[in-house]
């Protein structure tokens, strides 16, 4: 295994649909991490700061985010993601930490532009513009079949919130969104199936930040 470089900043964040075991993954690599002697913080997206969480609460269980446009959605995500970046990340950053997020700017690029049919020119303008070059090393998207991970997600029991109740003909657009991004940036965006059992899925996590960071 290579020696990790612990003396800069790394920005990794984590993709995948609902169900695809980000939350398990970013636990497992964030405790992995800190064994290896680095300074690890997790944000979540949206939100991660005072304004970004109650834009979360309005796009997910807030009882008029019903009546919400696609539109009015992108903006919403870009204004947490303006936040988080200039209040959070970059300082953190530029203080040598490991950055881990839970969704960034292709769950942007894939839910609201690919999977609600919103103009892609527009969404990535958007996005450029929230996050002014911030962009992260390595982007890991955990893929799995989409009847896989509605299935996991209506077998939780809990109250699903206004994303998570989206027909699974969602979930697929949304699968074969961040499988076309990844196509189209290999350098940053890699993929990992998600299916196999939870450990051997995080060594698959592990071996890609390892190498990046060698």
């Amino acid at each position: 295994m290579p020696q990790l470089v612990s003396n800069t900043g790394f920005l990794l964040s984590f993709e995948g649909s609902e169900g695809c075991g980000k939350s398990t993954q970013i636990r497992l690599l964030c405790e992995r991490l800190e064994q290896s002697d680095r300074q690890v913080e997790v944000l979540r997206e949206p939100g991660g700061t005072e304004i970004g969480e109650s834009i979360r609460h309005l796009l997910q269980h807030a009882k008029e985010g019903a009546a919400m446009t696609p539109e009015t959605e992108l903006l919403l995500f870009a204004a947490s993601r303006a936040q988080i970046v200039r209040e959070k990340i970059r300082p953190l950053l530029d203080a040598g930490v490991f950055v881990i997020l839970d969704r960034f700017l292709d769950s942007t690029t894939v839910y609201q532009g690919i999977a609600r049919g919103l103009p892609l020119e527009s969404v990535r303008a958007i996005n450029a513009f929230a996050i002014g070059g911030t962009l992260p090393q390595l982007t890991l998207v955990l893929d799995m079949d989409s009847a896989t991970a509605w299935q996991r997600i209506h077998q939780t029991g809990r109250e699903l919130d206004r994303i998570e109740s989206q027909p699974q003909s969602f979930f697929e657009k949304v699968r074969q969104g961040y499988l076309s991004l990844a196509a189209a940036e290999p350098q940053r965006i890699q993929v990992i199936d998600a299916s196999a059992s939870p450990e051997a899925v995080h060594e698959a996590v592990w071996e890609r930040v390892a190498a990046k960071l060698a």
